[in-house]
Parts: C-alpha cells; structure tokens; sequence
C-alpha cells in the first residue's frame, strides 16, 4: 500500500470524504501555514538562517496534497496520469 492509498483508507475509515474544491482550499491553507512559519521565524526574511518549519505542519500539507491527487481517475478519464497542460 502506498502513501496515497493509506490517505485514501484513513479518508474512508473516518469519514472525511469530500469534493475535490475542499481538498484544494486545504492544501492551500497547510502551504499558507508553512509559509507563515518560515516568515514569522526568519523575521520576514531578514534572519533566513532562522528558517523553521513545524514537521506537523509539512505532515499536514503532505496529507492534503494526498488527498488531492486522484491518478487513478484521471488515467481512467484519460487514459494518461499527465495534466494535459
């Protein structure tokens, strides 16, 4: 099982199936988050060396970004895992 299909049961086995436009808007959030992190941390950039990033915080956007990604649909749509762009 990967990590995409452990996402996929912990999504089934406690009921946080929704749309995909959620599943977005989380991932964008978590990103924010981390982003927001690095910010406060660094000073606004003037202490770059200062950089931290909670690891929760990437474990949140990792899981978000999991959840989001549904190859298998889109090479059943398709025929190919590529976004067309």
């Amino acid at each position: 099982m990967d990590d995409q299909d452990r996402v996929a049961a912990f999504i089934d086995e406690y009921g946080l199936k929704t749309d995909l436009a959620y599943h977005a808007l989380d991932l964008e959030s978590e990103v924010g988050e981390i982003a927001k992190e690095v910010t406060t941390s660094t000073d606004y950039g003037r202490n770059p060396n200062a950089a931290s990033i909670a690891t929760d915080e990437i474990g949140d956007a990792l899981f978000a970004l999991l959840a989001l990604a549904k190859y298998e649909a889109r090479i059943e749509s398709t025929g190919d895992a590529g976004s067309g762009q």
